[in-house]
């Protein structure tokens, strides 16, 4: 049961190195977190004033929103992204492990 175990975590720790350094893998995983990151900025929040501020205040306020949205926020927004997605990833693999070995249990317990 123990070489059965092994052999498991073998597999699983195989598949999560696939996921990180596979390049198929990999491209798809950017696709997908440019996708989320193009979604999330689509949804991008606009500020609102309370009191009509003066024209170039405002003006400014406007040009710093509109570059933090367009040069700052998708470089962070992706990085955030293809993080969750590659964890998620990891955590199914680690789901299959965690049934295999169940399943593993249950079959020598017979």
């Amino acid at each position: 049961m123990k070489r059965k175990f092994a052999e498991a975590l073998r597999t699983f720790k195989k598949e999560v190195y696939k996921v990180e350094h596979d390049h198929a893998e990999l491209e798809n995983l950017t696709k997908e977190a440019l996708d989320f990151t193009e979604e999330a900025l689509d949804n991008a929040y606009h500020y609102h004033f309370h009191k009509l501020p003066d024209a170039s205040r405002a003006e400014i306020i406007n040009m710093i929103n509109n570059y933090v949205v367009e040069a700052l926020l998708p470089p962070v927004v992706e990085k955030i992204s293809r993080r969750q997605l590659l964890l998620e990833r990891k955590l199914e693999l680690l789901v299959q492990l965690l049934e295999e070995a169940l399943d593993r249990i249950g079959d020598d317990d017979r």
